[in-house]
């Protein structure tokens, strides 16, 4: 099955890539991945053939459409980009939707579950992705040959002084999940409090641009299963880091992080990145906790001097 990603007038932007969606079965349910085959080279040689393919990880509460940006700024790549269980498209799992069901399910993917993936291939997570994406790195370094974390979580959500905000945020998901159904989910996708977290996170100045992650949040952030998928989800996020994996992690990382980041200080990135054996930092100034949002060029640039460098 062929389909256009990205192309709503919702997503303001439209992209040039088509995808292919994939289906394969992880424990009983059918998930869904979005496949973009590498764009051939202008003068047509066909060197992309060579490149390595890259699956990519989303956040909490967002799905595929979160990371079309980036995809589109690396036409020589064939990527990647799944749902998560519960999320967007995509069938919940059975049991507890925490960092190791995750983890499976992405172990599954790029482990015959979407044909074409070998050792070569590169696993990109963003946010609480990171997590996910570092889990499978260090519990199968077979599956992946890089690992690249975007806006990786780095700290202890309930730790610090943002621990009283993430408290809350806590308290807010699990209200939602003990009211009655309409009402628990009426509160989960409520426009207002969609809107603030989009405020919240968003740091870029150009207003056609955020009035664009507005939209976006608008359009994706409150499709998801069920209430309790949100709230396993996010006590994951929340208690959970990359550096809970970051020692066992013996492939090159490279780390993508970004200097108003409210979920992850310049300092804690840092820190990260001297627990991790073969580590490369890069820190984007003026960007917020939504760099595949506010600066995707960028980002992709990183990860194309990265790979060239261990794909010459």
């Amino acid at each position: 099955m062929r389909t256009a990603a990205g192309n709503s007038s919702t997503d303001g932007i439209r992209l040039q890539r088509r995808a292919e969606v994939r289906t394969f079965p992880v424990r009983g349910t059918l998930q869904r991945c979005w496949d973009f085959p590498a764009l051939p080279d202008g003068d047509g040689d066909g060197a992309s053939a060579a490149l390595p393919p890259i699956f990519m990880v989303h956040g909490f509460r967002g799905d595929h459409h979160g990371l079309l940006r980036i995809v589109e700024a690396l036409p020589r790549h064939r990527v990647l980009v799944p749902d998560l269980p519960g999320f967007g498209s995509a069938e919940p799992l059975p049991g507890t939707h925490d960092v190791d069901a995750y983890a499976g399910f992405v172990a599954a993917a790029l482990d015959g579950g979407v044909p074409g993936l070998g050792p070569d291939t590169v696993l990109l997570g963003h946010s609480f992705g990171s997590i996910i994406a570092s889990r499978v790195a260090a519990d199968q370094p077979g599956l992946i040959s890089e690992l690249v974390l975007v806006n990786p979580i780095c700290e202890p959500a309930l730790e610090g002084p943002k621990g009283i905000t993430s408290k809350a945020a806590e308290l807010y998901y699990l209200a939602a999940a003990r009211l009655p159904e309409r009402l628990g989910m009426a509160l989960l996708q409520h426009p207002v409090i969609v809107r603030g977290m989009s405020i919240f996170m968003a740091k870029t100045r150009d207003p056609g641009l955020r009035r664009w992650i507005h939209g976006q949040h608008r359009a994706y952030f409150s499709a998801f299963a069920n209430r309790n998928v949100v709230l396993d989800a996010f006590r994951a996020s929340i208690s959970s880091t990359v550096r809970d994996t970051a020692a066992r992690l013996g492939m090159p990382v490279l780390l993508i992080a970004a200097e108003r980041d409210d979920l992850g200080s310049v300092a804690g990135q840092r820190r990260l990145a001297a627990l991790i054996p073969d580590a490369e930092l890069h820190v984007l100034p003026g960007v917020g906790h939504l760099v595949h949002y506010e600066a995707p060029a960028e980002a992709a640039a990183l990860i194309t001097d990265f790979l060239a460098r261990r794909h010459p």
